[in-house]
């Protein structure tokens, strides 16, 4: 980790700068794939299975048979942790349910919101470095809640054409309608335009590498929605002399197992607790399986002293991170500074494995410093909201002079007819 000491304001922006790909070949590469799909469907899916994945596909469905094979091969202690995880994810996203009060605006004038289910959803499931089946819980419990009718689901296979065990059983644990076989730019494609195999969706969620999270952007162009900008993950610790540097060692490292591309963030008011921290990831990080993945995730990433943790926090503000964690016995006292965060962990205790898996909270969350405009997923994400009016005669007339007052000045006549013409219906009767 590069470590910098006090650095100026006018220096903050430059080292809230998170490693990315070249961002004009990027779009080059993922346009070329998402054009193919749309003109070639299946067999640009299985070209590129071949060419990205090294497998040869016989078909992109997952069948019913694999399901039922994966429910066996899941181990009843993984069931169990699910489960667990599942239930904390649902009290959660159950609570978001609102029912909005019709508001008399004026009187005879009466609003209200409805929400809907999308009706067609697609979940993307990355499993490169990690079958990520905790983000089908995230993902697929809210649509669930939300009643969407169709939830498609597309991950990666291996080079035996497997999806992983725990993905199939998860997928069909929150109620996945299909499964397909497909990763990648291709598979955000194939969801946003449909092929003979893989049905066009409403909305995609999902997180990825940056290739995943351009394919997003650029289907988002042609009129399918999506989650947020959800790239590569990341994590900032904001930590003082009551912190445990062990404990914030192992959250920065959690972080940095998840890929090369990925960035960890250490802030502190202690230069020497700095120095204790950066001991540990070192000690731990030759323990770790996946030491060379989070080594290079390490190269990208910063550890600075500030002169408070005020400072820290207004660092941390303009970094916006994923996930932000306050590693200090009194990190409620600092909750209001916060203003850009995706979701933050409160104490010495509360490590982001914890919303990873199954505090309850969404681990589907915006990177790249969107958590300055985007909101994780949640239970709005998989609605929509319709508005509602209804007005009877006084309403009509308390509002109706105000309403054709505004139209004629905008210089729309019919519109300002549509109230005139109600209004003399009323007076004549």
């Amino acid at each position: 980790m590069k470590r910098y000491n006090n650095p100026k304001p006018n220096e903050w922006a430059q080292l809230t700068e998170r490693p990315l790909i070249n961002q004009e070949q990027l779009r080059d590469k993922v346009s070329s794939i998402l054009d193919d799909v749309k003109q070639n469907g299946d067999q640009a899916l299985l070209k590129y299975a071949r060419l990205f994945d090294g497998v040869e596909l016989n078909q992109l469905a997952v069948s019913k048979l694999e399901v039922e094979q994966a429910m066996e091969e899941v181990s009843q202690k993984l069931k169990d942790a699910i489960q667990l995880a599942y239930d904390n994810i649902y009290t959660f996203h159950q609570a978001q349910q609102i029912e909005e009060e019709v508001v008399e605006t004026s009187p005879g004038v009466k609003c209200w919101r409805k929400s809907v289910a999308i009706e067609k959803v697609g979940l993307y499931i990355p499993s490169g470095s990690a079958p990520l089946f905790s983000t089908i819980l995230m993902l697929g419990i809210p649509a669930k809640i939300a009643g969407c009718k169709d939830i498609i689901l597309c991950t990666p296979p291996n080079k035996n054409q497997e999806i992983n065990p725990a993905i199939l059983y998860t997928a069909q644990l929150v109620g996945v309608t299909k499964i397909y076989k497909v990763g990648g730019a291709q598979a955000i494609a194939a969801m946003a335009y449909g092929t003979s195999s893989i049905p066009q969706v409403h909305k995609i969620f999902g997180p990825g590498n940056q290739y995943v999270t351009k394919a997003k952007e650029l289907v988002q162009q042609s009129g399918v929605a999506i989650d947020m900008p959800a790239g590569p993950s990341e994590v900032l610790v904001i930590a003082d002399e009551t912190c445990k540097p062990a404990f914030v060692a192992a959250d920065l490292l959690s972080q940095a197992e998840h890929g090369p591309d990925s960035q960890v963030v250490l802030l502190s008011d202690s230069a020497p607790l700095l120095d204790q921290c950066l001991a540990e990831v070192k000690r731990q990080l030759a323990l770790l399986p996946k030491k060379e993945t989070a080594r290079k995730a390490l190269e990208n990433s910063k550890a600075i002293v500030f002169s408070s943790i005020q400072n820290c926090i207004e660092f941390s503000n303009v970094y916006a991170p994923e996930h932000l964690i306050l590693a200090m016995e009194q990190a409620n006292r600092y909750t209001s500074l916060i203003q850009n965060a995706g979701s933050v962990f409160l104490g010495n205790y509360s490590c982001e494995s914890a919303g990873d898996y199954a505090s309850g909270t969404n681990h589907t969350l915006p990177t790249n410093g969107f958590a300055k405009n985007y909101s994780g997923v949640s239970l709005d994400s998989f609605v929509k909201k319709i508005t509602f009016q209804e007005l009877n005669k006084e309403g009509i007339q308390n509002i109706g002079q105000a309403i054709e007052v505004m139209a004629e000045a905008e210089g729309l006549m019919a519109h300002k007819n549509a109230v005139s013409i109600r209004l003399k219906q009323i007076s004549n009767e």
